[in-house]
C-alpha cells in the first residue's frame, strides 16, 4: 500500500484528486493538520514520509515544496506550472510517445500537463513529430473552457447569484498573448516560437475544446484530410484514452462540455483538403488536471493506468 500526500488539498485540483481516493484500497492517504498546512516544516515531514506526493499549489509554493524533499525515494507529481519544462522532470502525457511513458514510469519527478497546453500539445506534437508541419509553422489556436479552469476565485465569481451580466457570455482573455501555458505549449510541442493563442472562458462548469487551423498548402506536403486523420490514428493507435475520430464524426456543432466528468480525450479532424480544423476535446478537470495526475500516479506505481479513471467509448 502506497502512502500518498496531497500538498494543497483544498485547491480545485487537489480537492478533485482527494475525492478520487475515497474508494481506493491500494493507497493510504496522509492528511496534514489543517492548522499546519502552510507550515514548511510540517509539509516537509509529510512529503518525506510519503511514497508519492502531489503538489497542487501555486508555482512558488510548488518550488518550495520540492526544496523540502530530503527522501530520495519519494515521487513528486506536480500539478502546477512550475516544472513542466524543467530538465529532469517527466512530462505527464504518456500517450505522446513511448519515451514520455517510460519517463513517467521511471522518474521521481513528474509534471502534470496544463489543461489548455495538454489539448494543444495533443494536436501539435504529432504534426511535428510526423513531419507534417515544420517547427516554424505559424500556429494559431483558440480554445473554450468551462469556468472551473479559473480556479476557486473564478468559480466563486461565476456561481455568485449577483454576478455581473458579462459573465453570461463567453469571454476572451490573455489578450496580451502572454498566457502562462504558452512556454509549455511551445517547448513540449517542439515549436520554434510561441503560438498565437486565444483562450475563451464560458458559462458552464467543466469541459474544454482546443483547436488549431491549418492551410494544407503550407504544410510540408500537400496532405489531404484523410492523410491527416490516418497520421493521428496511427500516432495514438496504442491507447484508448486519446481517441481519434474520423472526419465528419461530429455534424454541425462541436460542443466543448461533452467530456465533462471523463478522463479521456478526443481528437477530431474536420474541414476539407484545403483548410483543416483539428480539435482536442476533454474535461479541464479530468485529462486536463486531476485525471492526468492520477493516470501518472498509476503508471508510476506500475498498475493499470486507468485505475480510478472514467474512460468513455
Amino acid at each position: 500500500m502506497k502512502k500518498i500526500f496531497i500538498d494543497g488539498k483544498d485547491g480545485t485540483t487537489g480537492l478533485k484528486i482527494y475525492e478520487r481516493f475515497k474508494d481506493r484500497k491500494d493507497i493510504e492517504l496522509m492528511l496534514i493538520d489543517p492548522q499546519k498546512r502552510k507550515d514548511p516544516e510540517e509539509r516537509g515531514k509529510m512529503i518525506n514520509s510519503s511514497d508519492i506526493a502531489f503538489l497542487c499549489l501555486p508555482d512558488a509554493a510548488a518550488r518550495e515544496a520540492v526544496g523540502l524533499v530530503t527522501n530520495d525515494n519519494v515521487k513528486i507529481i506536480d500539478a502546477s506550472t512550475a516544472h513542466r519544462t524543467e530538465s529532469g522532470w517527466a512530462y505527464g502525457f504518456p500517450e505522446l510517445s513511448k519515451n514520455h511513458r517510460k519517463a513517467i514510469e521511471n522518474s521521481n519527478r513528474i509534471a502534470v500537463p496544463g489543461c489548455y497546453a495538454g489539448g494543444f500539445i495533443s494536436i501539435v506534437y504529432p504534426l511535428i513529430q510526423n513531419n507534417f508541419i515544420s517547427r516554424d509553422y505559424n500556429i494559431v489556436s483558440h480554445a473554450l473552457s468551462g469556468y472551473t479552469g479559473a480556479g476557486n476565485k473564478g468559480i466563486a465569481q461565476y456561481e455568485d447569484d449577483n454576478r455581473e451580466a458579462e459573465l453570461d457570455s463567453p469571454r476572451l482573455y490573455a489578450l496580451t498573448q502572454e498566457h502562462r501555458h504558452l512556454k509549455e505549449m511551445q517547448i513540449i510541442s517542439g515549436l520554434a516560437k510561441k503560438p498565437c493563442f486565444s483562450p475563451i472562458i464560458c458559462d458552464y462548469p467543466r469541459g474544454m475544446a482546443v483547436a488549431i487551423q491549418l492551410y494544407t498548402d503550407v504544410m510540408n506536403e500537400k496532405y489531404t484530410l484523410a492523410d491527416i486523420y490516418e497520421m493521428y490514428a496511427k500516432h495514438y493507435a496504442d491507447t484508448d484514452i486519446v481517441k481519434v475520430r474520423k472526419p465528419g464524426y461530429t455534424q454541425g456543432f462541436l460542443g466543448s462540455n461533452n467530456f465533462a466528468g471523463r478522463d479521456d480525450m478526443e481528437i477530431e479532424i474536420n474541414g476539407n483538403d484545403e483548410r483543416v480544423i483539428i480539435t482536442s476535446r476533454f474535461d479541464n478537470l479530468g485529462k486536463g488536471a486531476s485525471g492526468a495526475a492520477i493516470q501518472c500516479m498509476n503508471i508510476a506505481m506500475g498498475i493499470d493506468e486507468k485505475t480510478g479513471l472514467n474512460i468513455g467509448d
